[in-house]
């Protein structure tokens, strides 16, 4: 199980950060795009191949325009 933007998210599979992102109806180069593991960045270079840990709190940022 991982941990999605703070939601429990178990289907059995093991995940890349491209999968989580796919989740979240987010293609892996959106622009804007943000991830974080378990409080550390990932790279974006990386994200196809980062594999994620099981209990891994993955975090999900969009930068968004507006004030």
């Amino acid at each position: 199980m991982i941990y999605l933007n703070g939601h429990p998210n178990d289907d059995g599979t093991r995940r890349t950060v491209a999968d989580a992102l796919a989740l979240l109806d987010l293609a892996p180069d959106a622009r804007g795009v943000a991830v974080a593991i378990d409080g550390e960045v990932v790279p974006r270079a990386g994200w196809e191949t980062f594999a994620i840990p099981d209990g891994a709190h993955v975090e999900v940022l969009t930068a968004m325009q507006g004030g």
